[in-house]
C-alpha cells in the first residue's frame, strides 16, 4: 500500500531470529504465537524480573521518573547545538535535514512524555512526564519565534533556483516548517513575539489540565439514582461511581444517567475551559487572525469557518436513528446526545441479523489479532511477532509488544499494545506515536515506535477477552493507524506516518474497518475460543463486501457539529474525516485493494506518500 524503504541485512536477520507469528487457520483451540500472546494467560510474571532494567520503551534513562529530567536536558542541549548549526549553514537541502533532526530530538522526548503523563499507573512517572512536556513545549514555541532560525530557512525558500533543485519531499518539509513560523507570529516585533510564546505555553498548560480533568470519574449519592439501574455502575459506600458514558447500554435511563453525571459541569473545568478559549482568542488576534478557528484552519482543506458551516449544513440528519428510537421508544422519540452509539448498533444488528452475544465467542482477542496478522501478511507481506519486553520496558504487566516485520524489507518498527482496562487509565481508544521514523545521516533508518491504547475487558477464568463486532471493528481501525506509522517511511520524521493532515490520517484506519466488516475477511479468522470451530451459520449473516454498509455521513448529528463549531471550529477534522468513507467504498468496488489477499483477483496499484503540516510534536 505504501512504499517501504530497504533495511538491508539487519532486517532479514531480525526476521529470522523471531518465531513465526502466522499459521494456517485450523480447527483447534491452539493459537499461533501472536494469538497466544493475547489469548493465553502467561504462567507467572511476563516480565523479566532478573534481567537488566532497560527503562520505558527501552530508553535507559527512563528506568526511574528522574530520567525524564535527564532526557529533556539532553534534548535541550542538542537543540542549542542544532540551532547554531542551522544558523551557520549556507542555504541548501542540508538546512532541511538539520531542521528535521531538531524536530526529532524534541519530539522523541515530548511524544513519549505526552503518552506517559496520561497512561502510566505511577503518579511519580506521570508528574515527571508532565514537566518534561511543558519544558519541551516551551522550547518548541521559542523556536517558532526565533528570528535567526527563521531567516536561515527563509534564505533557502527565497532562492528560486535552490527551491527548484529540491526534491518534492524536501521542498514540502521546508514549506511546512516555514508555515509554523508564520502562524506563530514570526512577523511580530520582539515584545509581541514574547507575548505569543507566553500565550502558547499557557494554552499548552490549560489544554493539558482540561484534558486530564476529563478522565476523572464522577460520583453521586445512591439515593439520587433509581434503584433498578444502580447495578450498572460501581458502588462505593453510599455513592455510585460513574467512570464512563455507558454508550452501548440498552436502557435509555442508564445512558442518560451516565452521560449527565459523568459530564456534569465542574466549576474548575469550566473555569479552565473559559481561560483556554480566551487565551486562544488572544493569541489568534495577536498573530493576525480574526478568530482562533481561522488560525487553526489555515492550510487545511476546510480553509475557514465559513466552509465548515457550509459542510455542516449540507449533511443530512440521521433519520435512521430517529426512526429506530421512535420504533423502540415511541413515548420518548427525540434523539438525545447519549443515543447515537447505541441505536447505530441496534440498526446494524437488525439490518444484518447481527446479535453481538452470538458473535463474541468467535471474536476472542487472540483470534482477531491472528486475523489482522493474516490480512496484513496477504495484503502487504507483513507479519506480527510477539516479543518479550525487557524489565522496565513497559508500564503495565499486561502490555504486549509486537515487532512488525516485512517479508523482504525486514524489521519495520514496534507496536506496544495497551489493550486492557485498569484503574486511572483514560477511557479512550487511540494511537500514540512514541518515535517517528526517519532516514539518519549514517544511512540507517530510525524505526518507528507506537502505542495502541484500548479499553477492553480482561480475560476471565473461563474465557479469554471476547470482543463484540464493534470492538473488533475498532481494533482494526486502530491497527490501521499503527500500520500507517510503520509503512509511512519517509526521509524526514516531520512527515512520517500519521504526521499528515488529520483527515488523511483517517483513511488507512477507516479502510481497515471495511475489511473488518467483510465476511470474506472475517471468515479467515473467526473461530470459537473453546472448540476452534468456525461459526459458519452465524458468520453467514455477516455482510459480504462494503456495499452492504452505509458510507455517508448521516450518522453525524447536527447538534454535535454545532456544539463543536461553536466552541472553536478547529475540531472540524474529527467529523470531516468521515468523508473518506467514500474513498474506501470506491476503492473496494474497484477491487484493487484485495491484491494478493486470495479473495479476489486484482491488480497492484501505486504507493501513497502522505505529508504533514506541523512543526509541533
Amino acid at each position: 500500500m505504501l512504499c517501504v524503504g530497504r533495511l538491508g541485512g539487519f532486517g532479514a536477520r531480525a526476521a529470522g531470529s523471531l518465531q513465526a507469528g502466522i499459521r494456517a487457520r485450523r480447527v483447534s483451540t491452539s493459537w499461533s504465537p501472536v494469538g497466544a500472546a493475547f489469548n493465553v494467560k502467561p504462567q507467572g510474571s511476563r516480565l523479566d524480573l532478573f534481567g537488566e532494567r532497560r527503562g520505558l520503551f527501552g530508553v535507559p534513562e527512563l528506568s526511574a521518573p528522574e530520567g525524564f529530567h535527564i532526557a529533556q536536558e539532553e534534548a535541550l542541549r542538542k537543540t542549542e547545538l542544532l540551532v547554531d548549526r542551522a544558523c551557520s549553514t549556507p542555504p541548501g537541502p542540508q538546512i532541511v535535514l538539520i531542521f528535521d533532526e531538531l524536530s526529532d530530538s524534541l519530539c522523541r522526548v515530548a511524544d513519549l512524555a505526552d503518552f506517559v503523563k496520561i497512561a502510566h499507573p505511577e503518579p511519580a512517572f506521570r508528574e515527571a512526564a508532565e514537566e518534561a512536556c511543558r519544558s519541551i513545549g516551551t522550547m518548541v514555541e521559542k523556536l517558532n519565534t526565533n528570528v535567526d532560525l527563521y531567516q536561515s530557512l527563509q534564505k533557502l525558500l527565497a532562492d528560486k533556483k535552490l527551491v527548484d533543485s529540491l526534491d518534492p519531499e524536501t521542498r514540502r518539509v521546508a514549506e511546512l516548517f516555514m508555515f509554523d513560523f508564520e502562524i506563530s507570529g514570526i512577523h511580530l516585533d520582539k515584545e509581541k513575539r514574547k507575548r505569543a510564546v507566553d500565550l502558547n505555553v499557557k494554552i499548552l498548560d490549560l489544554s493539558s489540565t482540561f484534558l486530564m480533568g476529563t478522565n476523572f470519574p464522577n460520583k453521586i449519592e445512591k439515593h439520587l439514582l433509581p434503584e433498578h439501574i444502580r447495578h450498572n455502575f460501581t458502588s462505593a459506600g453510599d455513592h455510585i461511581i460513574i467512570d464512563g458514558l455507558h454508550a452501548e447500554a440498552p436502557d435509555d435511563l442508564v445512558r442518560e444517567a451516565a452521560y449527565k453525571i459523568f459530564l456534569y459541569p465542574n466549576a474548575g473545568q469550566l473555569k479552565c475551559l473559559e481561560e483556554l478559549l480566551s487565551s486562544r482568542d488572544l493569541l489568534a488576534k495577536l498573530v493576525g487572525y480574526s478568530t482562533f478557528s481561522h488560525r487553526a484552519l489555515q492550510g487545511t482543506i476546510a480553509k475557514n469557518p465559513v466552509m465548515i458551516n457550509l459542510f455542516c449544513r449540507t449533511l443530512k440528519d440521521f433519520a435512521m436513528i430517529r426512526e429506530m428510537k421512535m420504533k423502540l421508544n415511541p413515548r420518548n422519540s427525540e434523539v438525545m446526545p447519549w443515543d447515537p452509539p447505541y441505536y447505530s448498533g441496534v440498526i446494524r444488528a437488525e439490518r444484518y441479523n447481527i446479535e453481538p452475544s452470538l458473535y463474541c465467542p468467535f471474536f476472542s482477542l487472540g483470534a482477531c489479532m491472528e486475523g489482522l496478522n493474516i490480512l496484513l501478511n496477504r495484503l502487504l507481506g507483513i507479519s506480527l511477532y510477539a516479543e518479550q519486553p525487557a524489565k522496565g520496558e513497559v508500564w503495565s504487566e499486561d502490555v504486549r509488544k509486537l515487532a512488525v516485520v516485512h517479508e523482504s524489507e525486514g524489521l519495520l518498527g514496534y507496536i506496544y499494545c495497551d489493550f486492557f482496562q485498569r484503574a486511572d487509565k483514560p477511557h479512550q481508544d487511540c494511537h500514540f506515536t512514541i518515535r517517528g521514523g526517519r532516514l539518519k545521516e549514517d544511512g540507517a533508518y530510525q524505526l518507528p515506535v507506537v502505542v495502541l491504547m484500548l479499553n477492553l475487558p480482561r480475560s476471565s477464568r473461563s474465557s479469554p477477552t471476547l470482543l463484540t463486532p464493534g470492538m473488533m471493528e475498532n481494533l482494526f481501525h486502530e491497527m490501521g493507524h499503527a500500520m500507517h506509522s510503520m509503512l509511512g517511511r519517509t526521509r524526514y520524521q516531520h512527515v512520517t506516518g500519521t504526521r499528515c493532515p488529520t483527515d488523511f490520517a483517517e483513511v488507512p484506519s477507516i479502510l481497515m474497518e471495511y475489511f473488518a466488516n467483510d465476511y470474506r475477511v472475517v471468515n479467515q479468522f473467526a473461530r470459537h475460543y473453546q472448540t476452534g470451530q468456525v461459526g459458519t451459520v452465524i458468520l453467514s449473516q455477516w455482510p459480504l463486501g462494503c456495499d452492504s454498509w452505509p458510507s455517508d455521513l448521516s450518522v453525524v448529528p447536527h447538534w454535535g457539529l454545532n456544539f463543536n463549531l461553536g466552541f472553536g471550529g478547529d475540531r472540524y477534522s474529527s467529523y470531516s474525516s468521515g468523508i473518506v468513507c467514500c474513498l474506501p467504498k470506491f476503492v473496494m468496488k474497484s477491487q484493487w485493494l484485495f491484491t494478493n489477499i486470495g479473495f479476489l483477483d486484482s491488480r497492484k496499484e501505486g504507493s501513497l506518500s502522505p505529508y504533514t503540516q506541523h512543526w509541533k510534536c
